[in-house]
């Protein structure tokens, strides 16, 4: 399989040829442990793209077939490696539309000053992103609940855990995290904040008993091991020491890379193209996005998803459940994983005091990502309950219920029915699900610099 290739020196003669060797040994003996560093003759360009092919690739057309992925995974024990290009990507540079103000930016932004994003912090996160060995049993990785296709949330309701449970809430969309810091708050991340950073909040999923079921104490030893992080830790933070602080540190950074600010609705707003125009039930949606109802601003949907990056300042309570609420026990047929008796307290849970001096306590309320891309990341809210933008809508025109903790909006506007909302018209519930779906950014969700990096055996 591999005599085709030419050797361009003695020392890459003698890479093939332990290369060959460890095919031959690891077909006969079945040996499956991962090769160290030390033992691979690994350095900077060990896992390049070039490199890689150069010895794996028999038949020479840039691209590795099931035998040429096969020897490969076999002359590195039989794991999944990545391969990389042999210069990192710009992660750096936030490809910021004219419309988009740098200095509104620069104030949401939540980098902190000993966590500088980094192109090489940045790969080394990719690949912690996308490895399966961050699980107790070698089957999850973060990607696997935040899937690129679907703008990095789970088109599942909830998510699939390493032991085959499912998670307790729906899995959120993870553009632009970089930039939260807004109306002079910094709210935490995940739909009830309980991390504080996110340096703190990629560590977590890793330590779930459902997600991941990991121990930093066993994982540390785990990457040591494996033959491409000692020279990705080098190579972002100056040696190849493996910490929890750094895996957590380059996780971040290489979420706060994912930035989406190209879309319809951008090139739009940025008059780059004559020819890129919204319909007129797009600017419908636009200007009731925006403006509110009626040109009320506290009606507005702007007022919690702040443009231009669509996210929101703090959880708010948007009236899902009431607060004494039953939810039915499932069973086993239902295929729904959730069983509680009770509503989900969201941000409540923590303890924490009111967020808002017009509400008594944080019950109910949830921080939601981004809009960004969301005709992408369905089904909607904390527990998936929504399968469309649709539904969505329909619930904030008139199906929000009373509850203490609501937002102010929703108590200005409510009826005596119980039940409140905005009382769309059918035709403005058409016009914000069309400007809604204007947020999708196609690059965003195509970008090579987020996809994944390893080698996967072919089935």
């Amino acid at each position: 399989m591999m005599g085709n290739l030419t050797p361009t020196s003695c020392g890459e003669s003698t890479r093939v040829a332990v290369g060959l060797a460890l095919v031959l040994l690891v077909g006969i003996t079945g040996i499956s442990s991962p090769c160290r560093a030390q033992d691979a003759d690994v350095d900077a360009g060990t896992f390049s793209r070039g490199r890689l092919l150069k010895r794996f690739d028999a038949n020479d057309d840039g691209r590795l077939n099931a035998a040429e992925t096969t020897a490969l995974r076999r002359a590195f024990g039989g794991i999944d490696v990545p391969m990389l290009p042999r210069r990192p990507p710009d992660y750096t540079r936030v490809r910021r539309p004219p419309h988009v103000e740098a200095s509104h930016l620069a104030a949401t932004d939540n980098t902190p000053e000993n966590n500088p994003l980094t192109n090489h912090g940045g790969t080394l996160g990719r690949v912690l992103f996308y490895d399966r060995q961050l699980s107790r049993n070698l089957a999850t990785a973060c990607a696997s609940c935040h899937v690129q296709r679907a703008a990095f949330a789970d088109p599942l309701r909830f998510s699939r855990g390493f032991g085959g449970k499912f998670t307790r809430r729906n899995s959120m969309s993870l553009a632009n995290l970089r930039f939260t810091n807004l109306n002079g708050n910094r709210p935490g991340f995940f739909w009830d904040e309980r991390a504080a950073t996110l340096e703190a909040q990629v560590l977590m999923p890793i330590q779930d008993p459902i997600e991941m079921g990991m121990t930093l104490e066993d994982l540390l030893p785990r990457l040591r091991k494996l033959p491409y992080y000692p020279v990705l830790f080098k190579d972002a933070f100056g040696s190849s020491s493996i910490t929890s602080q750094r895996i957590g540190r380059a996780l971040a950074q290489f979420l706060r890379s994912m930035v989406s600010l190209d879309s319809r609705y951008d090139r739009a707003a940025a008059r780059k193209d004559d020819d890129v125009v919204l319909t007129k039930l797009e600017q419908q949606g636009q200007t009731l996005f925006v403006e509110g109802v009626g040109g009320i601003a506290e009606f507005a949907c702007a007022m919690c998803h702040v443009p231009p990056t669509f996210n929101m300042p703090r959880a708010q309570n948007i009236g899902l459940d009431l607060p004494s609420a039953k939810t039915t026990k499932n069973s086993k047929s239902t295929g729904n994983p959730r069983a509680v008796k009770t509503p989900d307290r969201g941000l409540g849970e923590l303890g924490r005091p009111s967020n808002d001096p017009f509400t008594p306590s944080n019950d109910g309320k949830f921080k939601a990502p981004s809009l960004r891309n969301i005709a992408l990341t369905a089904p909607y809210m904390h527990d998936g309950r929504f399968k469309t933008l649709e539904q969505v809508i329909g619930h904030y025109s008139g199906q929000v219920r009373p509850h203490p903790n609501l937002g102010l909006a929703f108590e200005d506007n409510s009826s005596e029915k119980g039940a409140s909302g905005f009382r769309f018209t059918k035709t403005q519930q058409q016009a914000l699900v069309a400007f809604l779906k204007t947020l999708t950014d196609t690059s965003f969700v195509t970008d090579a610099r987020f996809s994944d990096p390893f080698v996967r055996s072919v089935r």
